[in-house]
């Protein structure tokens, strides 16, 4: 008899989180599986392109809301729900719902996920008669109005027994049945896709607002804030606002002046130590780094490399253990 209960679906993904740690492709993130390590590689994974449908309802399951592509989310309270992720794999508290072991099974990279899918496998592996509909299992839904239909079963030992029509009672009832998911199979798919459209303008006009504010503040802030310098430069460790038609020797414009940006103006390099804070009290990273040729600067913010235009990425503690402390243990 096949194993397919929660908790061996539970086993089956902490094994996989087991190997992975030490020799995967995201051990990184894995080895030391804190929150912000998770929420970064949560972030990786649903940016890539082996993401499926599949993986994205577990998303909207664990998180409410579906993922987006174009933000990422680095809020407390959003970097927080990884914890019982951690704790879970961790072994060190069992998840209240099946969301969490499924989100988990995203990360470890268990190809048997979400967990319907790992008991049907196992189910056709082990040949138990498997539902034919909705691919081998009815969904919940399906399964919750069928219940709350009361429809007739047939009875195997009634063979024979026919109505006053003629027919057999248990073709009768057979028929029933099909009849009766035909009509639900109609009435889920029209509720899908209303949900859909509905989910799609509202995100459409929730990015488009939100673009057109930015814009707006950005504008303002650049008028009013900075009217006589609306251009900056480079200058070591921080930016510097300066005139656009500053000129250097031979009457040529520097290269490092750019347009004024008001997200990276305030943007400045730092060094770092073993004393320097990393994180704060719920585990967020407050460092940014990038990689260059010479190894790796350290910023107060996100935004991108002045010198290179690298997109800034939250400090781990992988980063740190490679670039930092086996710096200072030299």
């Amino acid at each position: 008899m096949p194993n397919n209960t929660p908790n061996d679906y539970k086993e089956a993904i902490r094994i996989k989180f087991e190997r992975e740690k030490d020799d995967g492709i995201y051990s990184d993130y894995l080895s030391n599986p804190s929150q912000a390590s998770l929420r970064d590689l949560c972030w990786r994974i649903f940016k890539s392109d082996i993401i499926n449908s599949d993986d994205l309802a577990i998303y909207y399951n664990f998180f409410k809301f579906n993922f987006d592509p174009n933000n990422e989310n680095t809020s407390t309270s959003y970097t927080d729900k990884f914890k019982k992720v951690g704790d879970f794999l961790k072994r060190e508290k069992e998840p209240a719902k099946i969301d969490t072991v499924n989100l988990a099974g995203i990360l470890v990279g268990f190809e048997l996920r979400p967990y319907q899918k790992f008991n049907r496998s196992l189910r056709n592996e082990g040949k138990e008669p498997v539902n034919d509909s909705n691919n081998g299992e009815p969904s919940s839904d399906v399964e919750e109005i069928m219940r709350g239909c009361n429809l007739p079963q047939s009875d195997p030992d009634e063979k024979g027994e026919k109505n006053e029509s003629g027919v057999d009672k248990n073709t009768e009832l057979v028929l029933v049945q099909k009849k009766s998911e035909g009509a639900i199979a109609i009435y889920l798919f029209k509720s899908f896709i209303e949900k859909i459209c509905y989910k799609f303008s509202k995100r459409v006009l929730r990015t488009i607002s939100i673009t057109v504010i930015i814009f707006l503040c950005g504008f303002l802030i650049s008028h009013y804030a900075f009217p006589d310098k609306e251009c900056m430069q480079w200058s070591g460790d921080h930016y510097e606002m300066v005139d656009c038609d500053l000129k250097i020797q031979g009457l040529v414009k520097s290269a490092n002046i750019e347009i004024l940006d008001p997200t990276l103006v305030h943007l400045k390099k730092i060094k770092v130590c073993d004393t320097t804070t990393y994180f704060d009290k719920n585990g967020v990273a407050i460092i940014w780094y990038a990689k260059t040729a010479n190894g790796v600067d350290f910023f107060d913010a996100h935004g991108r490399h002045p010198e290179n235009n690298s997109p800034l990425r939250p400090v781990t503690r992988y980063i740190l253990n490679k670039y930092v402390r086996s710096e200072t243990g030299k």
